[in-house]
Order: C-alpha cells, then structure tokens, then sequence
C-alpha cells in the first residue's frame, strides 16, 4: 500500500493512494485514512484526486539517522575507503521537505551535490532490535535526497552543516508498505539527464545490519527515517536544475533547487 500525506483545504492527512502512473498523470487518488497510519487505521472511503491536493513529506520523523558510504563506488568516488563500522550521522526534522518543494541552494556553499537514497520508515517504537525481527518495526519505504553541500562536508570535521542545512532531506512522494528492499532500482536525474543508478544489492550492510547497528544505542520511535546510503554518480546542483530520484517499486520524488532567500 502506498501511504501518501497531503493538505487540502487547510487540513493536512493522511491517504492510500490508488490507481497507477505519476505523479502528475491525473490518474492518481487518495482514499483518506482514518487517524495515522502507524497503528490499525480505516480507510474512509472517501476519495480526492491527487490532483487537488499537495503532497507534503510523507512523515514528520522525530531523527533522520543517516549512513554514509554504504556502497563501495560511492567511496571510490570521493577517495575515502569502505568503513569497518557503519557512518552514521543525524540530519535534523528542519532539513525536511517534500515532492515539489524547492530546495534552497545555502549561502555557505558553492559544491551542492544531489545524492539518491532509499529510506526506510520505522513504524513503531523499538530499540536492541534483533535482527530476525527487523521487518517488524518497519513501516515502509521511501525515496529521499541526502543533499550535501560537498564543499563544506570536506573542511568541516563534522557533517552538521554540510547534510543539515533546511531543505537538505527532500523525501517522497509516499511510503510504500509492501515491498521487498533487497534488490531495487536507485536512480537520480538533473534535468532528465541520468547521473545515479544503482541497486540497493550493492549496499555493503543491508537494512538489517543498520538496524540492528542503530536500535544497540537509540530508540527508533513510529515515523523516523533511516537513510540508507547512495550508489556511485553523485554530483553538482546549480539553481534551476530539477533533480528527481526514482526508486523501483516506490516512485519519483522531484524536486527543483533555487537560490536561498
């Protein structure tokens, strides 16, 4: 099932969505889910077109955790060798933004670099997860940016700055519960011209591994997201381009960048 979030009319909730094709096909709508969709819900049985509604970041997480260098190219890429332990790092709630939204080139940078990942949505409050239980506490999937400001991530000892920054976590257009993650489609676009594809089977640890490795020293709680690393092909933004990031089985997530203030 695909879960999308959405204001209409001043009023932001959440629906399954149904039918098939784009975004911006026009055969797309959403059957209103009755409460959030974390917990046993109902579908309302009343219908809107996607059409007539903005889709906004189909989560609000508490934490972004987030994985650096989990494909082998990607560090041959940036010169860096395949870590022994996982590199973990937070992007905060304020990074967030959805399919549409533009994100704001920063005024401290001059290297913005896209970078297509597929997400994992955690649905329920878990910590010390084992890993046979992993499929448990997950509530879905979706497609996400980790936006970098390269420049300042390879002066600045800590990423804060260069991953944080408002409008750095583009995530969308919806979760979608019923997938298997092992072996999907990752691919970024600029302009419609392809710079990333690859394959979540290239992942040096798998969803499991992060899991297990994150919930040993904190709580996931219904909503956070675990970024899960990108293929080789990362490369530059400037203001205008439209990046999206499609992922196999999910959707395109599509965003345009503009320069800040």
């Amino acid at each position: 099932m695909r879960i999308a979030r959405f204001s209409i009319d001043g009023n932001v909730a959440f629906g399954a969505v149904e039918g098939e094709g784009a975004v911006e096909s026009g055969g797309l709508v959403l059957d209103i889910i009755k409460g959030i969709p974390y917990t046993d819900f109902e579908l309302s049985g009343t219908k809107v077109p996607l059409s007539k509604v903005r889709l906004l970041p189909p989560v609000l997480p508490n934490k972004i955790v987030a994985i650096g260098r989990n494909y082998a190219e990607h560090a041959k890429e940036l010169g860096h060798e395949v870590p022994e332990v996982p590199v973990a790092f937070f992007k905060p709630t304020t990074s967030v933004i959805g399919p549409g939204d533009a994100i704001e080139y920063p005024s401290f940078s001059s290297e913005l670099h896209h970078e297509a990942e597929l997400a994992v949505v955690i649905g329920r409050m878990c910590r010390e997860v084992p890993r046979e239980r992993v499929k448990d506490v997950i509530f879905g999937y979706t497609c996400a940016n980790d936006v970098t400001a390269r420049d300042v991530q390879k002066r600045e000892a800590q990423w804060a700055r260069a991953k944080g920054f408002d409008t750095s976590c583009p995530l969308g257009p919806w979760v979608e519960t019923d997938l298997d993650p092992s072996d999907l489609a990752v691919q970024a676009t600029v302009n419609g011209e392809q710079r990333q594809l690859g394959r979540t089977s290239d992942m040096i640890r798998s969803i499991e591994d992060l899991v297990v490795h994150i919930t040993e020293a904190m709580t996931l709680l219904p909503g956070d997201v675990i970024l899960t690393g990108t293929p080789a092909g990362v490369g530059p933004l400037t203001v205008g381009d439209e990046v999206a990031v499609t992922i196999e089985g999910i959707g395109t997530l599509t965003n345009r960048v503009i320069k800040r203030g």
